[in-house]
C-alpha cells in the first residue's frame, strides 16, 4: 500500500543543485573546486556523528534508520478509497453477517484495518475496540518520535560543528600571520565547515524530520478515521449513514470527486440493467 516518495529526494538533490548552479555562475567550474574541502567535511561529518552517538543509545540509532525510510514512501491508499472500502465492509456485513468480513480481509493490506475488523468479528465490544486501536496509534506516535529525534538533533548539531570547525579554522589562521601563503586555505576551512554544516542542517536534516512529522499527523488522521469505521461496520450502521459520517472528513475537492464517482457508478449500473 505505499510507494516511492520522490519529492523528498527531487528535493534534496534540487537544492544541492541550486547551491552548485550559484556557486559556478560566480566562481567558474575551476572556482567550484575551492569549495570541496576534506578537512572540513571530516570536521562535520565526524563531529555529528560522535555527537549522535553521544546523544542516543545503538537501539534509537536503528530506529531512526527504520523511520527515515518513510520519507521517501507514500501511502497509496487515499481517503476516498478508504470510505469506499468501509462503506463495502459495511454492506457485505449487514446482508451476510460481519463473520463474512474475514473473506475481505485477504484483499487488505493494511495491518491495523484487519485488526479492527478482526476484533469487531470476534465480539470485542466497541468501547474496548476504540481503547486497543488508540494504544497502538499512540505507539505508533511515540516510535516515530523517538525515531524523529534524532534527525531533530542532528539538524541542530550540523551548524553547531560548522561553527567548530570555523574556529578551528581561525585559530590555525592566527597563528600562521607570519606565513601569508598559509592563510588562504586556513579561511577555507574556517568558512566551508559553517557552509557545510548550515547545508546539512537547512536542506537535510530540519526538512526531513519536518515530512516525517507530517506524516505521522497524516498516518494518525487515517487510523483515526479507520477506528470510526470499524465500530460503524460492527455496529451495523446503514452504509449511507456510515458514508456520510466517514466524508465528514473528506475535503471539499474529494467530496466532489466522491460523488462523481458515485453518479459515474449508478448510471454504469442503470445502463447494464437496461
Amino acid at each position: 500500500m505505499t510507494k516511492k516518495d520522490l519529492m523528498t529526494p527531487i528535493g534534496i538533490t534540487l537544492g544541492f543543485a541550486m547551491v552548485m548552479v550559484g556557486i559556478m555562475s560566480n566562481a567558474g567550474i575551476g572556482g567550484a573546486a575551492s569549495f570541496i574541502q576534506v578537512s572540513s567535511i571530516v570536521i562535520v561529518l565526524g563531529g555529528l556523528a560522535a555527537a549522535i552517538l553521544v546523544n542516543f543509545n545503538l537501539a534509537e540509532v536503528k530506529l531512526t534508520f527504520r523511520v527515515t525510510k518513510e520519507a521517501f514512501k507514500e501511502s497509496r491508499m487515499n481517503l476516498r478509497e478508504l470510505i469506499s472500502l468501509f462503506v463495502r465492509f459495511s454492506e457485505r456485513a449487514r446482508r451476510e453477517g460481519l463473520l463474512a468480513l474475514e473473506a475481505e480481509l485477504e484483499e487488505v493490506e493494511d495491518p491495523f484495518i484487519k485488526k479492527g475488523i478482526l476484533l469487531a468479528v470476534d465480539g470485542v465490544e466497541p468501547e474496548v475496540i476504540n481503547e486497543i486501536m488508540n494504544a497502538e496509534i499512540s505507539a505508533v506516535e511515540e516510535r516515530h518520535q523517538k525515531g524523529r529525534a534524532l534527525i531533530e538533533k542532528a539538524g541542530e548539531y550540523a551548524p553547531a560543528w560548522g561553527m567548530i570547525g570555523t574556529l578551528i579554522g581561525l585559530v590555525l589562521m592566527l597563528s600562521s600571520l607570519s606565513t601569508p601563503e598559509e592563510l588562504g586555505p586556513k579561511m577555507a576551512v574556517a568558512l566551508l565547515t559553517t557552509f557545510y554544516g548550515t547545508l546539512l542542517a537547512n536542506l537535510v536534516f530540519i526538512p526531513m524530520a519536518g515530512k516525517l512529522e507530517n506524516k505521522t499527523d497524516q498516518e494518525v488522521f487515517m487510523k483515526q478515521i479507520i477506528i470510526e469505521g470499524v465500530i460503524g461496520v460492527q455496529s451495523g450502521q446503514n452504509p449511507k449513514l456510515l458514508e456520510e459520517k466517514l466524508g465528514a472528513f473528506l475535503s471539499e475537492n474529494d467530496k466532489n470527486i466522491l460523488e462523481d464517482e458515485e453518479q459515474s457508478h449508478s448510471l454504469g449500473e442503470a445502463a447494464n440493467e437496461a
